[in-house]
């Protein structure tokens, strides 16, 4: 199945309902059908969302394919995050995707025992050595917070070099972002998998707003015609299917190790991408 194509994952978010929950488990087997590697699960600034994110991995890990619960460092202690880790270690949790994560609103300067990402990664390879494969964040396009792209590549370099074992993009829509930058960490020594982080598009509001607080760019051209829709929802997603459809079959075609789609919790949006790319389930998806 999926001969020749690369391994995909996908991204959910805890729900916040009971209703949430059980489309987000209609989603999970739905996208199960793809065989994916694994699926993650995020949670908020400051782990404000922390339990649920626990109750879900460890529900959706049972279901037979790995779940990794994303860990947020920044504002917490070394006591809680040993606590968590051998909570999901326990639980037969292999993966984790590691992140320094933002501050809770009034919390200020305040970091905790992690200052950045690099710091989780290495506790967690120095107190449990390979029991978890670590993923962590990648940004082709520059984080955000970060003073200039120089010292962003270092700041990545940095969390390889404590024991990350691959890496997942920021989304991003010009390809080119992403080789550049998997060129350029290659130049420092760095040879971990970056896998791209592949949004689909459905709703333009939603994107631009996303994109504006992660620093991901929309490209002029795509801008100006997923604009001309307007509220032609269908014609958006249309438009969107194909646009992130090309950019997936170009980085296949460059030989990327993987794709990880942030799924939203919803099927139809990355399903219609994946069949686009030639992918089958192991039967027909479910709307």
């Amino acid at each position: 199945m999926n001969t020749n194509k690369p391994p995909i994952s996908f991204e959910f978010f805890p729900p916040k309902t009971d209703l949430g929950k059980e489309k987000l488990l209609v989603t999970h087997r739905d996208l199960s059908d793809y065989q994916p590697e694994f699926f993650s699960v995020t949670y908020g600034a400051g782990g404000s969302t922390q339990e649920r994110t626990i109750n879900m991995v460890l529900e959706l890990n049972q279901r037979g394919i790995s779940t990794a619960p994303h860990i947020s460092c920044i504002g917490a202690t070394e006591e809680k995050i040993k606590e968590l880790l051998d909570h999901y270690l326990k639980a037969g949790i292999n993966r984790l995707v590691a992140l320094r994560g933002d501050l809770p609103s009034g919390m200020g300067a305040t970091t905790g025992q992690f200052s950045y990402a690099s710091d989780l990664v290495a506790y967690i390879k120095s107190h449990y050595g390979d029991a978890f494969h670590i993923e962590v964040a990648a940004y082709p396009e520059m984080h955000p917070q970060a003073p200039d792209f120089v010292a962003d590549l270092r700041h990545f370099v940095n969390k390889a070099n404590a024991g990350a074992d691959s890496a997942i993009t920021q989304y991003f829509f010009n390809p080119d972002s992403y080789f550049y930058f998997v060129d350029e960490i290659r130049k420092l020594g760095c040879d971990i998998d970056v896998v791209p982080g592949i949004m689909p598009i459905t709703n333009y509001s939603n994107l631009v707003r996303f994109s504006d607080g992660c620093g991901a760019d929309i490209p002029r051209w795509i801008r100006k015609k997923l604009e001309s829709f307007h509220d032609d929802k269908a014609g958006i997603v249309e438009f969107g299917t194909e646009v992130v459809s090309k950019l997936c079959e170009r980085l296949i075609q460059e030989g990327v190790p993987a794709l990880h789609f942030y799924s939203m919790n919803q099927t139809q949006a990355s399903s219609s991408i994946l069949a686009n790319l030639g992918y089958e389930t192991k039967q027909p998806v479910r709307a």
